[in-house]
């Protein structure tokens, strides 16, 4: 009995492609193209760093320039696993666990790598998270995320949290810079993409149980649950670098995003006021010195 390795491969719920010893694209799967954005017609010949995936870390490093798994697989012959942020084709970073496998010829000569990639987001919980929020009409119909009214319930929870159990939280007051010449430059339409591309990468740096919303126009706005100062600054700083490896794709180039942070963590005097106005305070401080930066305190 013979097996359709082929019509195998296009069935397969990872993402798969093969890369030959030049990291030249021979392959790529329909989920491939699910998790990306780009059809196998628009990748099939290129080299897997020329604005394709362009795999980052947490911090917001290139891997394809220092530490792409494709490249180890290639150098040592083994199996490479790591987790990283892919690049999808509407601009924003999407999670993914990455394996690159070597792919021997008959003599077991190396050949190229197999790179196999799983769509790590939490969609199941998210897709939980959206149709509750519809349900209370609680959602921003542009971005998908909370809304201000949601937010405000989320840090009434969060201090009666506090109050009952001793649980810290901190909160990141994030705005994009320079919107408005952005959506005076390009057009509403295109500042509108720029907002969900924003929305959709802050969604995945954040941890499942904390609360990303949109506070209002280009302010988003994280709760961060149950954390120290050294904690909110790794997920401050994983927004940042994130969002600054996020982009717009326009028709001939595309257009970088970033944002200006305050971090704060909650104090036993504050109120939902009180915190807001910190927070928003520090995010402009960030601003004053020069944007795409946080300012924690």
């Amino acid at each position: 009995m013979s097996i359709n390795y082929d019509d195998l491969l296009e069935n397969l719920g990872d993402g798969v492609y093969f890369v030959d010893r030049q990291r030249r694209i021979t392959r790529w799967n329909r989920a491939a193209e699910l998790i990306t954005g780009y059809p196998a017609s628009e990748v099939i010949g290129s080299c897997c760093a020329d604005n394709i995936l362009v795999h980052v870390n947490d911090s917001g490093q290139v891997l394809c320039e220092t530490h792409c798994p494709l490249t180890a697989c290639l150098e040592d012959k083994k199996p490479h696993e790591v987790n990283v942020y892919l690049h999808h084709k509407d601009g924003h970073r999407v999670s993914v666990r990455v394996r690159a496998l070597p792919l021997r010829d008959q003599t077991g000569e190396i050949i190229g790598v197999a790179e196999l990639f799983t769509d790590t987001s939490d969609k199941t919980a998210n897709h939980q998270r959206i149709q509750e929020l519809e349900r209370l009409a609680l959602l921003d119909q542009l971005t998908q995320l909370a809304n201000r009214h949601y937010i405000e319930t989320e840090l009434s929870a969060r201090f009666e949290e506090m109050t009952r159990y001793g649980l810290s939280f901190g909160l990141l007051f994030m705005d994009i810079d320079h919107f408005k010449q952005f959506n005076d430059r390009f057009g509403h339409e295109v500042g509108d993409l720029a907002l969900k591309n924003v929305a959709k990468t802050l969604q995945s740096a954040a941890r499942p149980f904390d609360l990303v919303g949109r506070w209002g126009g280009e302010e988003f706005i994280c709760i961060i649950r149950n954390i120290d100062k050294k904690g909110l600054a790794i997920v401050g700083n994983r927004c940042l670098a994130l969002v600054e490896k996020t982009f717009v794709p326009l028709q001939h180039q595309l257009e970088n995003i970033t944002v200006s942070i305050g971090a704060t963590l909650v104090r036993s005097e504050d109120s939902n006021q009180s915190l807001l106005k910190r927070a928003d305070q520090l995010m402009y401080c960030s601003k004053s010195a020069g944007r795409n930066r946080m300012t924690i305190e």
